[in-house]
C-alpha cells in the first residue's frame, strides 16, 4: 500500500490568510518544567494549509464542522490535471471518467511557493458544479487557498457547491500525482461551533 501525504506541512512558515491568524507552535511546558513531560500549544486559523470548509464559513444557517457527514472525507477520489488553465471549466472535463470516485481534486499547479500566500489563483467556473451533480460527486478539492478569487466578496463558487451540498477541500499538495483514482482520507477535527478545520489528508493508491 503506497500512501501520498497531500497535506502542507504547519511551521512559522505556512502562509496565513492576509489578515488572518498565522500559525503558531511552541512548547508551553518543557519535560524540565513539568518533570514528565513536554506540551505544546498551537494557535491559529480553522482556515491554515490543507483545510476543509463547512458550510456556515459562507452560510450562517449551514453545517458546523462537527455536524459535517464524515463519509464524504473517506473515499475514493479522481486526481484531474488542469495545470497552466486560467479558468477551469466543465469544457476542459470531456472525457474525464469519474468512475465510482465521489470526490475530484484538481491540481493546478498554481501555487508551487507555498511559504507566499498568492496574489492571484486560476478561478473555476460554477458550472463544473453541475457537472459533479451529474457524476454523483461530493468533495470539490484544490491545491489552492480557496476554490474562489483571492479577492472574491460574493464567492460563487463557495455558494454554488454549498447550494449543491457538495463539500470544499483547499490547501492540498497534489504537485507529482499522476491522474488516478485514490482513496482520500481527509477528516476534519471535531470542533464544535467551526467553520472550518485543518486536516491531515493523504490519498491511497488503490
Amino acid at each position: 500500500m503506497k500512501i501520498h501525504d497531500i497535506s502542507m506541512l504547519l511551521n512559522q512558515n505556512v502562509a496565513e490568510w492576509p489578515g488572518d491568524t498565522p500559525f503558531q507552535f511552541h512548547i508551553n511546558w518543557t519535560k524540565e518544567q513539568s518533570g514528565s513531560v513536554n506540551v505544546g500549544q498551537i494557535t491559529t486559523s480553522t482556515h491554515i494549509g490543507t483545510h476543509i470548509d463547512a458550510p456556515f464559513h459562507f452560510d450562517e444557517n449551514g453545517k458546523k464542522v462537527h455536524e459535517l457527514p464524515l463519509e464524504n472525507y473517506i473515499v475514493d477520489a479522481i486526481v484531474i490535471d488542469v495545470s497552466g488553465s486560467e479558468v477551469i471549466s466543465r469544457e476542459l472535463l470531456k472525457g474525464k471518467v469519474t468512475g465510482e470516485a465521489k470526490a475530484v481534486l484538481f491540481r493546478t499547479n498554481a501555487w508551487q511557493q507555498r511559504d507566499v500566500f498568492p496574489e492571484a489563483i486560476p478561478a473555476f467556473d460554477a458550472d463544473i458544479v453541475d457537472w459533479m451533480v451529474e457524476n454523483e460527486l461530493s468533495l470539490f478539492g484544490v491545491d489552492l487557498p480557496s476554490v474562489d478569487a483571492i479577492t472574491s466578496k460574493d464567492l460563487p463558487m463557495h455558494h454554488a457547491l454549498g447550494t449543491a451540498g457538495r463539500y470544499i477541500l483547499e490547501g492540498l499538495i497534489l504537485d507529482d500525482l499522476k491522474e488516478d483514482t485514490y482513496q482520500l482520507i481527509a477528516l476534519p477535527l471535531k470542533i464544535e461551533g467551526a467553520d472550518g478545520s485543518p486536516v491531515r489528508a493523504v490519498l491511497i493508491e488503490k
